[in-house]
């Protein structure tokens, strides 16, 4: 068996890209470009509370001969933050953490693997074999007790299960998710909805276009500085309105344009020659991962079209399979998203707060069953989707 040597990186650079994108897999929010764009533009740095610790494991007895890399014998790694804080998760632990401080305890600093700002399902143990997979996680339970917790959100299935026979608790969530079994165009897409469903995405699309309204997809080498700009200007404008501190700065965004250009779509809206809302996405040849959007100006189910109807489009012609809407939004299953149940693990050091969180956990699990359940009782398709 393999003896693996873990290393702990708070920098990518000296990774070679094409080793670690091999292990994402083709994940465009998983890739060397998206982590190092974060990292060097200072959005997820020491100052935002989020430090790389990113965890590798090497086989340092033979070199990466299938790339010829700087980066011999790597093998698998685990995208690993070191967190002060609970912003830009998805996963609410924040009432853990304030019962951590009543008792006079210290919550953080906190393990978290995730992609810091993005509610994205995806591979957390980046490896080929079950076997490396496993040594990830023991190396990461080994890393935790220097800190209060371990927390990996939005693993895979088979992920959780192995996370979870490490000892390692699960958490259920629940997204919106839009999936195409192949449908040729946007009103193919539209006959299999109920009538009711149907017509009311007719009249959202009518108010827009009859607004005079139009839109430009634009892909990563299309997008120019002032379209990077204008989107800077709604991204920031967002989360002003709702009284809250950007994630993200324009030379990040910029960056993404630049070095994984086949992964971006933004999307622009357009009164009168001027644009006046846009959508950022990003996706693979398999799923799209709506992202964030912003307006200056109000118009009447906008935000429906340009963050959705135009995105669900580019997915029939581009042949994308999934289209994962993002965090929460109830509003998107009467436009043809569906419920799915996303999985997050959790460890704890302290063995009462474990075992009172473990308690909470199965009463949650049950609370979101039945959600699911009621939620596809209102389906808005016809029949279900292949």
């Amino acid at each position: 068996m393999t003896e693996f040597r873990a290393r702990v990186l708070d920098d990518l650079s000296g990774v070679d890209a094409a080793t670690w994108n091999r292990l994402a897999g083709g994940h465009p929010m998983l890739s060397h470009e998206f982590f190092h764009a974060l990292h060097q533009t200072g959005c997820a740095g020491t100052d935002t509370g989020w430090l790389p610790q990113f965890l590798t494991l090497w086989d340092e007895t033979a070199a990466d001969s299938a790339s010829g890399s700087a980066s011999p014998g790597l093998r698998a790694a685990m995208p690993l933050y070191l967190k002060s804080h609970s912003y830009g998760e998805y996963v609410f632990d924040w009432a853990w953490a304030d019962a951590y401080q009543r008792h006079g305890l210290a919550y953080y600093p906190k393990l978290l693997a995730a992609i810091p700002f993005s509610p994205v399902s995806g591979p957390r143990l980046l490896a080929a074999t079950d076997a490396e997979r496993a040594a990830l996680v023991r190396a990461a339970l080994a890393l935790a007790q220097n800190a209060s917790s371990l927390h990996v959100l939005f693993p895979q299935p088979q992920e959780a299960a192995l996370l979870q026979a490490a000892g390692m608790m699960l958490r259920s969530s629940v997204q919106f998710h839009w999936t195409n079994p192949g449908y040729g165009s946007f009103d193919e897409f539209l006959s299999q909805m109920s009538h009711d469903k149907r017509k009311k995405i007719k009249q959202e699309r009518r108010k827009v276009r009859d607004a005079g309204v139009s839109f430009r997809r634009l892909r990563g080498g299309e997008i120019k500085a002032s379209d990077w700009a204008f989107f800077a200007r709604c991204y920031n404008r967002t989360y002003r309105e709702h009284r809250s501190t950007p994630y993200l700065n324009l030379e990040f965004f910029q960056r993404l344009g630049q070095t994984m250009p086949q992964h971006v779509l933004l999307i622009v809206a357009e009164l009168e020659g001027k644009p006046i809302a846009s959508a950022l996405n990003l996706y693979s040849q398999e799923t799209l991962y709506g992202r964030y959007w912003g307006a200056l100006q109000y118009l009447p189910c906008l935000h429906f079209e340009t963050c959705y109807y135009q995105a669900l489009e580019f997915c029939i012609e581009e042949k994308i399979k999934v289209f994962e809407g993002g965090a929460q939004g109830e509003h998107k299953l009467a436009r043809g998203f569906l419920p799915v149940k996303t999985l997050s693990a959790h460890w704890l050091a302290h063995p009462e707060f474990s075992d009172a969180v473990a308690r909470f956990l199965a009463r949650e699990h049950q609370g979101i069953e039945h959600y699911v359940d009621e939620l596809n009782e209102h389906s808005p398709y016809k029949e279900a989707p292949a």
